[in-house]
């Protein structure tokens, strides 16, 4: 038996197709579908109640999805319990993908992939990242034959080892980091996780250019509690990038220098330092975007210069949350 989990909030838009798509799944499996509604105020439950298939568990007040996707793992009555989120949908094959690699008894957990079929240049770039993200985990299974990042959004875990490790840590209060805080756990304890490229989930991505800067802010916020229990992911973890720190380093160098010119009304250094983080760091990420699109690889530079700028804003404003 396998349980399907989905946490849903205010998701009446999307996740009718969102459960037909996952009770439509092409598999011999038997599996289950758990549905928890987080205190949806609008008609997301009547959405759901529609399919007499599934599960609804309900909650009386919003908690998060850590907390509701800990709970439809409780409920569940399957050895294997599979994650999804209300806004995707699974290619018929997805669940066939996310259980297959549980063949090896090793394996505890299965991190699958986004696809996108929008056609905006924002959602198209955000995709363009994600695959970027993608390609280092697929070295690093190549290296190690493990990741320690798994994203709840297509995720699986053997359940008594889910269980075991108190699912998602619930003091994440919004979608936040709660997915790979987990995944780092485990990782630590040597436990193999792994990554399945197909098995795919297509998502709505941002097509706002402002609703993905506010996306990239909050995952900077969120990423210093994330790091303060995990100190030694600040280094490296198997989804991001190295070149994106140093694109950290030099924005906050870039805009250090910026107001030390101001002073001295001399730009020189800020100039050099944003060439460096121009040319040095984005050239491989657009050549390769690039290939796969051309408009998206020459627009990407500007998305990437705003990105680590609202990624390293999100930062200043975990820092000091913390602090206080």
């Amino acid at each position: 038996m396998i349980s399907i989990i989905i946490p849903a909030f205010n998701s009446e838009k999307t996740i009718a197709k969102t459960i037909q798509s996952v009770l439509s799944q092409k598999t011999k499996e038997k599996f289950e579908l758990i549905v928890v509604d987080d205190a949806s105020t609008d008609k997301t439950a009547s959405e759901i109640k529609k399919f007499k298939e599934v599960v609804l568990v309900q909650q009386k007040k919003n908690k998060g999805p850590a907390v509701v996707r800990n709970l439809g793992a409780k409920k569940a009555n399957g050895e294997i319990i599979v994650f999804t989120d209300a806004d995707c949908v699974p290619k018929e094959n997805w669940l066939e993908e996310m259980i297959k690699p549980f063949e090896n008894k090793e394996v505890v957990g299965v991190q699958g992939a986004y696809k996108t079929k929008q056609q905006s240049l924002t959602a198209r770039f955000v995709q363009a990242e994600i695959e970027d993200r993608y390609d280092l985990m697929k070295k690093e299974m190549q290296k190690k034959g493990s990741i320690d990042f798994v994203g709840s959004y297509s995720a699986a875990y053997k359940k008594k080892t889910f269980l075991e490790f108190n699912g998602f840590d619930e003091s994440f209060p919004t979608a936040s980091g709660e997915d790979p805080e987990l995944s780092y756990r485990m990782q630590k304890k040597g436990l193999k996780l792994v990554f399945n490229q197909n098995a795919i989930v297509f998502h709505q991505h941002p097509n706002s250019f402002l609703k993905y800067l506010e996306i990239k802010f909050f995952r900077g916020y969120w990423r210093i509690p994330m790091y303060k229990q995990h100190k030694d992911k600040i280094i490296k973890d198997s989804y991001t990038p190295q070149v994106l720190k140093f694109q950290i380093i030099l924005m906050y160098a870039t805009i250090i220098s910026l107001i030390a010119s101001l002073i001295s009304i001399n730009f020189n250094l800020s100039l050099y330092l944003f060439l460096a983080f121009l040319i040095i760091t984005m050239i491989p990420f657009v050549l390769k975007a690039l290939k796969k699109n051309f408009v998206v690889g020459l627009f990407s530079p500007i998305f990437i210069y705003f990105r680590t700028f609202a990624f390293c804003t999100g930062l200043i404003a975990g820092i000091i949350k913390v602090k206080k």
